[in-house]
C-alpha cells in the first residue's frame, strides 16, 4: 500500500525554506512514499508556497525518492498545453516522481480576481484536462504518468469514470457518497475501475499506546474546531451557529486513532472495504500542529506502522 504525507506547509510556527527541504528530506529518509500540496491563490495571509510546481522543483532537488503531487491544481487558472510542458519537465527532473491531481476550484473569491466566470469552470475544467491528458506521453517503464481528478459532485465522478482518471478523495466531504456515486457510474458505462490507482486522506494520531493517542486527539480536537469555525466564518456563517464536531462521526469517517497495532489494524480495514491503493495521511491537524509535534508523530508512525503496510 502506498502510504503518504498531506498537509504540511500550512503549520503555525512557519519556517525557513531551508528549514522546509529539511523537514523534506526527513519524510523522504523516513519512508513515505510522497507528500502532496495544494493551490491556493490571494490568501490572507499571504501563504508561502502558492505554486505547488515551483515548490515541487525544490523538493525533487532535495530529495531521492519521495514523490511529490498536487492535490489540487486549480485547472481552470492554467493554459493545460503550458501546463503539460510544465508538467513533463518536473518529470524529467526527478525521474518520473511528479503526481499530478487536478480540480475545479472551491473559491469563488480566486476566480473573481483573475475575472473567470464561476459557471464557466465545469466546462473549462473537462476541455483542459482531457487536452492535457493528450499532449502528455504515455508513461514508460521508468516513470508513471498519473493524472489524478479530485471531485465529489456526480457529474465530476461521472467524467472520472468515463476518462479513466484515479481519484483523489477528501477528508470532507468523507468519501463513502463520492465511492457509491463512481461505482454507480463504472457500472452504468462499464468502465474499468480505477479505485485501486486512486488515494484517500485521513488524520492520523499516534500514540505509543492506545491511551497517549486520546490525550492527543483530546489536545487536537478543540484546535480542530477552531479550524473548523475560522473556515464557517470566512463564508459568513457566525461562530454560535457552527456544530461542534462529532467525535463518533470524525473517528468512523475520517481518522485513523490509537497505538501502532490499532493503526495499522484500522488501515488495513480501510484498504480492505474501498479496495483504494494508497492513503495521504494528514499528521497536522491540517495546519494546526506545530512542527515538532507532527514530527513526533510521523517518526513513530514511520518506525513502527509502515514497515507492516508495505505488502497490503
Amino acid at each position: 500500500m502506498r502510504i503518504d504525507i498531506a498537509g504540511i506547509g500550512r503549520e503555525p510556527d512557519r519556517v525557513s525554506h531551508a528549514d522546509f527541504l529539511a523537514l523534506m528530506r526527513e519524510i523522504d529518509q523516513l519512508g513515505f512514499d510522497g507528500i502532496w500540496f495544494n493551490e491556493f491563490h490571494f490568501q490572507t495571509p499571504p501563504q508561502p508556497y502558492p505554486s505547488p510546481l515551483l515548490l515541487a522543483a525544490s523538493i525533487f532537488a532535495s530529495t531521492q525518492r519521495l514523490r511529490v503531487g498536487t492535490s489540487v491544481l486549480v485547472l481552470p487558472l492554467h493554459d493545460p498545453l503550458l501546463l503539460a510542458e510544465q508538467i513533463e519537465q518536473l518529470q524529467w527532473h526527478s525521474g518520473g516522481r511528479f503526481d499530478a491531481g487536478f480540480g475545479r476550484g472551491t473559491d469563488p473569491a480566486t476566480f473573481e480576481k483573475l475575472n473567470i466566470d464561476v459557471a464557466s469552470t465545469r466546462h473549462r475544467f473537462e476541455r483542459a484536462l482531457l487536452a492535457l491528458k493528450a499532449s502528455l506521453p504515455p508513461a514508460d517503464n521508468n516513470s508513471r504518468q498519473a493524472i489524478y481528478l479530485a471531485g465529489y459532485t456526480p457529474e465530476t465522478l461521472a467524467f472520472a469514470a468515463e476518462h479513466s482518471f484515479p481519484l483523489l478523495l477528501s477528508l470532507e466531504p468523507p468519501e463513502g457518497r463520492q465511492i457509491e456515486i463512481y461505482n454507480a457510474a463504472i457500472a452504468a458505462g462499464q468502465y474499468p475501475t480505477m479505485l485501486p490507482e486512486s488515494s484517500l486522506t485521513r488524520y492520523v494520531v499516534i500514540g505509543r499506546t492506545d491511551a497517549e493517542a486520546e490525550s492527543h486527539l483530546q489536545a487536537l480536537l478543540p484546535l480542530l474546531q477552531e479550524r473548523r469555525i475560522f473556515y464557517a466564518q470566512r463564508r459568513g456563517i457566525a461562530r454560535a451557529d457552527v456544530a461542534p464536531i462529532d467525535r463518533n462521526a470524525l473517528l468512523r469517517d475520517q481518522m485513523i486513532m490509537g497505538d501502532p497495532q490499532t493503526c495499522i489494524r484500522l488501515i488495513i480495514k480501510l484498504r480492505r472495504t474501498t479496495g483504494i491503493g494508497a492513503l495521504r495521511c494528514v499528521f497536522n491537524g491540517n495546519g494546526v500542529l506545530t512542527r515538532q509535534q507532527t514530527l513526533s508523530q510521523m517518526r513513530l508512525f514511520s518506525q513502527t506502522v509502515l514497515p507492516s503496510l508495505r505488502a497490503v
